[in-house]
């Protein structure tokens, strides 16, 4: 081997034991903490006492007809309000109604909020109830008492001949639309 080379390798082990000599002579203090962060979703959930709030045969134009309800807030998030979607479906089963809708003559009188001692819903029929969402109730805290509805029906009589109505029913779907408190920016 030529000195120079030996010069070289001499000075990179040199170096080489310098770093590992540095390297280990080297003390400092060390502590390491840590925290698990838990983020759990609520849960919301409106109760309803009953499937079907009303169900009644036979009725003739002029019929008045009475059902309730009960509203729950059974999750773990306050309700910010709640909305009423009501659509329906006509079955003709006698005469044919030519285009004269049976959701026309169906009135809902009032659906009253008993719990705030309101009306949230007057003297509107079917047919502009449908697709024409109601507000029926606002704020619904978790844990607050269950909120009783009463409604009244009345199949309006035109005084005019309704026969063709004879037989038709009317399928009426109410479905109660539940939204979360607003989002708190500053939540802990």
């Amino acid at each position: 081997m030529s000195i120079k080379r030996n010069l070289a390798l001499s000075f990179a082990t040199a170096a080489l034991g310098l770093i590992f000599i540095s390297g280990g002579t080297v003390a400092y203090f060390n502590d390491i903490e840590s925290a698990k962060n838990t983020f759990t979703t609520g849960l919301l959930e409106l109760g309803i006492n009953k499937e079907s709030i009303i169900q009644v045969a036979d009725i003739v134009p002029g019929d008045t007809m009475h059902g309730n309800f009960v509203l729950t807030n059974d999750g773990t998030v306050n309700i910010k309000e709640i909305i009423l979607q009501s659509s329906y479906e006509v079955i003709d089963k006698g005469m044919s109604n030519q285009d004269d809708d049976l959701g026309d003559y169906i009135e809902v009188k009032y659906l009253y909020n008993v719990k705030n001692r309101e009306r949230v819903v007057v003297e509107k029929t079917l047919s502009e109830l449908k697709d024409n969402p109601q507000q029926i109730m606002k704020e619904f805290p978790v844990g607050s008492n269950e909120a009783k509805f009463a409604v009244q029906f009345q199949f309006i009589d035109n005084g005019e001949n309704q026969n063709h109505f004879q037989e038709d029913e009317l399928i009426l779907s109410w479905n109660f639309e539940a939204t979360q408190r607003d989002g708190d920016p500053d939540l802990q």
